[in-house]
């Protein structure tokens, strides 16, 4: 048994450069106060977990639209370790525009995928679990103030970020020259990473059928998406935005119709 078994190098060298930039300048650090809310016609929310005595403990506090349960504004304060302060700055910027229920269906990969500097690489160190745990127990508790709140009757559109890092120009990287089964991994690794984790949110899912002549991409949903007329408005655009950025530009997202009702 060896001496490496035992030392390791302090987690701060472990973190993505994204997560560090996190924590070097939090936007959403801070409070709303009763009188905040009350000055902007909004629900005071406010949810803790952890303890000064167990040295970490996490404060959201959430301005919420009376209406229809979205999350106008969010801030946190933190005591405790610095991924405290990742986590819970990428959480507000995650919950700003969703309903209470889908910050409900939030989770510690989401948190994650935010700030990898690499697709295939972890931006918080496997020692730093528990304070992602700390930030989703802290957001379950601001859910759970809201659930006498009705979702808007025009709640449809599954939450997906603006924007898109590492976009590749022009596709994929030989695309042409892959064999079908090759092209379906890529694909099925860009919905893993860049759109099912969003869809997730909505208690939706997505899954490729097909792909016809390198051009047609058949897709189906599941879960709420199949209920949902986003599915062939807001998302499919998302989809198909985030395909032709990562795979190829004359990519064409075509979905199963099947249960899709508008």
């Amino acid at each position: 048994m060896g001496i490496l078994q035992f030392v390791h190098p302090f987690t701060w060298t472990r973190y993505s450069k994204k997560l560090i930039n996190k924590i070097d300048h939090p936007y959403c650090g801070g409070i709303f106060l009763k009188e905040d809310a009350a000055e902007r016609e909004m629900l005071f929310i406010e949810g803790s977990a952890g303890s000064l005595e167990e040295g970490n403990i996490i404060s959201f506090y959430w301005l919420v639209d009376k209406d229809d349960g979205v999350i106008v504004d969010a801030k946190f304060q933190v005591f405790g370790h610095t991924a405290l302060i990742g986590a819970s700055e990428i959480a507000c910027e995650l919950l700003v525009g969703k309903n209470y229920l889908q910050a409900q269906r939030m989770n510690a990969d989401l948190i994650d995928r935010q700030v990898r500097d690499r697709a295939d690489e972890a931006a918080f160190p496997h020692e730093t679990y528990s304070h992602l745990n700390l930030v989703l127990e802290a957001i379950e508790k601001c859910a759970e103030q809201c659930i006498d709140i009705p979702l808007a009757d025009s709640y449809l559109t599954t939450p997906v970020p603006i924007g898109m890092d590492n976009v590749i120009p022009g596709g994929y990287p030989g695309w042409k020259e892959l064999s079908l089964k090759k092209k379906l991994a890529v694909i099925e690794e860009v919905l893993d990473q860049d759109i099912r984790p969003y869809i997730a949110l909505d208690a939706g899912g997505v899954s490729v059928l097909n792909l016809l002549e390198d051009k047609e991409l058949i897709i189906a949903y599941h879960g709420s998406c199949t209920s949902c007329y986003s599915s062939i408005g807001t998302t499919l655009s998302y989809i198909q935005q985030i395909i032709r950025a990562k795979v190829h530009p004359e990519i064409n997202v075509i979905p199963e119709m099947k249960g899709i009702t508008g």
